[in-house]
């Protein structure tokens, strides 16, 4: 299997300067375009040392992995809303443009969900479908919010992880199309500590997309 070529570079987002990642298919046209976002304690790199974009773009897929504003290799951008809080469905949306995805499926663990939850709510059609990983904010929305959005969901939690990803479990459970990958023994960052367990169960998901 020909070795995915992954390269950096940065993106003008909103007048701000951003870092990514990007890993994409040796040979084939990608399936499809998967759009990677991170924590408060980690960046593109982690994507980048577990695995995912290599794995993503050895199936097929364009991967593409940002450094949140203020965080990683994009510290001196500044976030369009304060941590925790949900920020303009707009900040996504302006990544989506400048990064040419087109309907994406976006990844989103923890402190991300501040950007991917008003996006998904606001965008759903820019979105091919949804992986939330414990994400914060799922308590800022309504169950009858949730209910209007058809994007397939993969909800991703590890069963150590009795705060946030219990919480998000019971708030995006509202949401119609959804699946449930719970990795057993994982923590918070659930993919750091079961990554092969996690890039079976996203790769499972990805191919029952239509």
């Amino acid at each position: 299997m020909a070795t995915p070529q992954i390269t950096e570079s940065t993106v003008t987002v909103q007048g701000q300067t951003l870092f990514y990642r990007q890993a994409e298919p040796a040979q084939a046209v990608p399936k499809l375009t998967v759009l990677l976002l991170h924590g408060i304690r980690f960046s593109s790199e982690t994507w980048l040392q577990v695995g995912t974009l290599a794995t993503l773009a050895q199936n097929g897929y364009r991967a593409v992995a940002i450094d949140l504003p203020g965080l990683g290799r994009s510290k001196d951008a500044v976030a369009p809303a304060p941590v925790g809080q949900p920020a303009p469905a707009a900040f996504l949306k302006a990544v989506s443009e400048a990064l040419c995805l087109g309907p994406a499926v976006v990844i989103s663990p923890s402190l991300s969900g501040m950007y991917s939850l008003p996006f998904l709510l606001e965008h759903s059609q820019l979105f091919k479908a949804y992986v939330p990983v414990a994400p914060i904010c799922t308590e800022k929305f309504t169950a009858e919010q949730y209910a209007q959005i058809k994007t397939p969901t993969l909800i991703v939690y590890g069963d150590q992880d009795v705060e946030l990803g219990q919480t998000s479990l019971n708030n995006l459970r509202h949401l119609p199309e959804h699946q449930v990958l719970m990795l057993q023994g994982a923590g918070h960052p659930c993919y750091l500590d079961k990554p092969n367990e996690w890039h079976r169960g996203l790769l499972a998901f990805l191919q029952q997309l239509k």
